[in-house]
């Protein structure tokens, strides 16, 4: 009669937890991926959502450029030229200057050959990238 070793215990107690919880993770997952999913979805044509945040010490806040009627129709005749309306992120109150490229997804200056999905993803980027140093203006002119 073979006896069960202590490491074969060990490996059947852990190989059954590992599978209680891949269980339970799958079933939590299935329960609100639908909500998710719904929520996440924004309606036709229209951009990132606003957000403000705090992210590792800095306050990131992202929204729409588009604020008065001008911007509206100057945006407006950008759009049919394959340009979007444009979006605003800030860095502790200073310009993080971000671009869409079509749906390849969003850069920054300093993370610039890396596509983020949403300007969010590109402003936590670029504050990890910072390590603390503040962001410096962009100016296309200079």
């Amino acid at each position: 009669m073979s006896r069960l070793t202590r490491r074969q215990a060990l490996g059947a107690v852990t190989s059954a937890a590992a599978g209680v919880a891949l269980i339970g993770v799958a079933t939590a997952s299935a329960n609100t991926a639908p909500a998710k999913a719904k929520a996440a979805t924004p309606a036709a044509g229209a951009g990132p959502a606003p957000f403000d945040e705090v992210f590792r010490g800095r306050r990131i806040q992202g929204l729409p450029t588009e604020t008065d009627a001008h911007a509206h129709a100057h945006a407006h005749a950008h759009a049919h030229a394959g340009h979007g309306a444009g979006y605003r992120v800030l860095i502790d109150g200073r310009e993080l200057h971000v671009m869409q490229h079509g749906k390849s997804g969003w850069s920054s200056p300093i993370n610039h050959y890396e596509r983020f999905s949403s300007p969010r993803e590109a402003a936590r980027t670029a504050v990890t990238a910072l390590k603390g140093a503040a962001v410096v203006p962009f100016d296309p002119t200079v």
